[in-house]
């Protein structure tokens, strides 16, 4: 998997940054704030931001690492150091919860201190609920553009130090009230607010913390899986999904996707389906996707396709291939190429093994012939006549293009060629037909036409002739 692009790095980088100096600058006011007031709830909000600068650093250091290349070490890249630090800094939230709900227990059963609200520290902590909005909502923006988890987890930091900050300004508030208007049962409200802190953290950080562990233990997103497979059985060539994986690391996602194609269809033909498929998985999330190609028949697959599916599995070629049904039997016949080297045992014996596989289809007696030829290997040099044979093509043209009259199928002929190879003549041209005919009629006739040719030129050991529309 290649590096992320700079500008994204060069972004989460700046995003991270801001956080540490934010949190730096909140740790600062809240401590003072602290030493000032003796409030549980600025006390709670000072460590909840304390521990926002740690996380803060574990971000920012996190992303430096997840934006690496693929390696030797880590061929699926470093997007788990994202989602590890988000896991780390759940730790950290949860912690805090912990102590500021002991602090305010021990501080409404046990033990009693001394709140000293003013006018300065609400306005302290205005002016850091300013900073938590800013930040919060700068660190959602880059998080859900490139799908940041360490960002995300940072942003959800700050969003509970909207709430809570507000919570707290409640807290001294109150107590502010209970002094200046003699209601002593007010001074529980600081008490009350850091508890209601603790509840927010608490809560921001069970969801963070299930998002992060089912990335760590490659969980799959809700429907994602879904989603791919029902977008990837649309694609051209699959006949079923047969499974999908899903994981994640960091903003990317890794797609193991095994599907059933055609068993006939090609190497190639698969190889660009498969290209079709990791392209459209890549519009829905940003995966790197492997596609496993099983070779099945499909629903009632043509009897011919079957043959061609018993040669390809032999890997062997034919071509040629008919069949006709005749008094309860089914006669096939195709012509076989095979390695020119071969013998005529070892030649037979692949034709053989292939007609066992071809009556084995079909429950009915089923009579296999099989024409073998040597596979096309080698490009061959013409022998040196071409004087006679320009001659002998001009012959073979005057001659198709006389037949027009017998074949109302046939326009004209052109491109007549004649070449001597191992001492065989090979004659090809190009007859131009009727468009609208079809290509089985078509074929009749060029059969028919190549046949008048040699039997008017027997010196002409094979015809092919190339039809063509009467339109082109």
């Amino acid at each position: 998997m290649d590096g992320f692009p700079a500008t994204e790095t060069r972004e989460k980088r700046r995003a991270a940054l801001l956080s540490v100096a934010s949190a730096t600058l909140l740790v600062s006011l809240k401590t003072f704030l602290v030493i000032r007031t003796g409030s549980l709830g600025v006390l709670s909000e000072a460590l909840h931001s304390g521990l926002d600068l740690l996380a803060a650093i574990i971000t920012f250091l996190s992303i430096r690492v997840s934006d690496r290349p693929a390696d030797a070490t880590h061929p699926y890249g470093h997007g788990k150091f994202e989602n590890f630090s988000a896991f780390v800094e759940t730790g950290l939230l949860l912690l805090t919860a912990l102590y500021v709900i002991y602090e305010a227990f021990d501080r409404l059963f046990f033990r009693s201190v001394h709140i000293q609200p003013s006018i300065t520290a609400i306005l302290i902590l205005l002016v850091a609920l300013s900073i938590d909005i800013t930040r919060a909502k700068k660190l959602e923006h880059v998080a859900e553009k490139y799908s940041s988890e360490a960002l995300e987890a940072d942003a959800l930091h700050f969003s509970t130090d909207v709430w809570s900050t507000i919570v707290v300004i409640a807290g001294i508030a109150l107590v502010w009230a209970g002094e200046r208007f003699n209601l002593p049962w007010l001074v529980y409200a600081d008490a009350l607010a850091g508890l209601t802190v603790a509840a927010v953290i608490l809560w921001v950080g069970s969801r963070l913390g299930k998002r992060t562990l089912d990335a760590l233990l490659d969980a799959v997103p809700r429907d994602l899986q879904g989603q791919i497979g029902e977008a990837i059985g649309k694609m051209e060539g699959v006949l079923n999904v047969e499974r999908v994986r899903v994981r994640r690391a960091g903003n990317r996602y890794f797609v193991d996707a095994t599907v059933a194609v055609p068993r006939t269809a090609s190497l190639e033909q698969v190889h660009v389906w498969s290209d079709a498929i990791e392209r459209r998985v890549g519009e829905i999330v940003p995966a790197d996707v492997v596609v496993h190609a099983e070779p099945r028949a499909p629903q009632g697959e043509p009897f011919f396709d079957s043959i061609r599916a018993v040669a390809q599995r032999r890997g062997l070629a034919i071509h040629d291939l008919s069949a006709q049904q005749n008094d309860g039997k089914l006669f096939v016949e195709l012509h076989l190429e095979v390695d020119p080297s071969l013998s005529l045992k070892a030649a037979h014996a692949q034709a053989t093994e292939l007609e066992h596989g071809i009556r084995e289809l079909r429950p009915e007696p089923t009579e296999v012939n099989i024409h073998i030829e040597p596979l096309g290997t080698a490009i061959t040099a013409t022998d040196a006549v071409a004087g006679n044979l320009r001659e002998l093509a001009r012959s073979v043209e005057a001659f198709l293009n006389g037949l027009t009259a017998e074949f109302y199928e046939l326009v004209n002929s052109h491109n007549v060629s004649a070449r001597q190879v191992n001492h065989h003549i090979l004659c090809s041209c190009h007859c131009v037909m009727r468009s609208e005919l079809p290509i089985t009629q078509v074929h009749d006739v060029t059969a028919a036409l190549e046949d008048r040719v040699k039997e008017r030129f027997p010196q002409i050991y094979r015809v092919t002739i190339h039809p063509e529309p009467q339109d082109d």
